[in-house]
């Protein structure tokens, strides 16, 4: 439980301060940590996420930073994807699952080491337009695509989510994080309600979990613009390596 509750604190830090990531570990965190198999560490995950991602984005809706016709259509296609993840879930053993997690784990490091650029498109054109014709089908993939992992993995998906909307959508960094909590607040209650009686949740462990992941995003909230992002990327992606490695070495040996 402790090992769970300091695991909670750490994923809300990364929330507040980086919008998304820090889930990644929550499901590594509730099945080395706490105890739980895959199957029920998948739903608490997307709960415990969901609602500290939600704490997480209040301050952010009060600055207007929020895209809403963007998480709209990102969230919604995502919502949809997260009940196939789920069904591929249900297809594989436990220990494939892992080692497919763990995979994702590798891509999500990789990703944070590289340099993001705030670069403009098609959702986001210097004059403060949206040329939908060419944002929505971008939108719409990048819908999918993160909301299918989200079923499948039990994960927010935020590592994905704010690359897509700053490099393929154009978004500025600020506004990428504000709309990627949205985003992940419907791709939890999607992908929680495609697990439902998949398993059993803890609920006991799940509020404990969630109540440090809210203090922690809370506490983050308020020094987010404080931090250098960038060095803290990168020692994030060397943490999530080395869980990696971690879950597949288990997955190996249990499989």
């Amino acid at each position: 439980m402790t090992a769970a509750i300091g695991f909670g604190a750490l994923i809300g830090v990364l929330l507040g301060l980086l919008g998304g990531g820090g889930s990644i570990l929550a499901v590594p965190a509730l099945v080395y940590g706490a105890g739980l198999p895959p199957a029920a560490a998948i739903p608490t995950s997307l709960l415990v996420v969901g609602i500290s991602s939600g704490t997480a984005l209040l301050p952010r809706l009060r600055q207007g930073l929020v895209r809403r016709r963007i998480a709209a259509v990102v969230g919604g296609t995502g919502a949809a994807a997260a009940f196939a993840g789920a069904a591929v879930n249900r297809l594989l053993d436990p220990w494939l699952v892992l080692l497919g997690f763990a995979a994702v784990m590798v891509a999500a490091g990789l990703r944070m080491l590289r340099d993001t650029d705030d670069s403009g498109g098609d959702c986001a054109l210097p004059g403060g337009g949206v040329n939908w014709r060419g944002c929505l089908p971008k939108s719409v993939a990048a819908g999918l695509g993160v909301g299918f992992l989200t079923g499948l993995f039990g994960v927010g998906g935020g590592f994905l989510i704010i690359p897509a909307l700053v490099l393929l959508l154009g978004l500025p960094m600020p506004a990428a994080v504000a709309t990627s909590l949205v985003i992940i607040v419907v791709n939890c209650a999607a992908g929680f309600a495609a697990h439902a009686g998949d398993a059993a949740v803890d609920y006991r462990i799940a509020a404990a979990f969630t109540a440090a992941a809210i203090t922690g995003s809370l506490l983050a909230g308020r020094f987010a613009g404080r931090v250098p992002t960038a060095r803290l990327q990168r020692a994030f992606a060397y943490l999530i390596f080395a869980v990696a490695l971690v879950v597949a070495t288990e997955a190996v040996i249990t499989g």
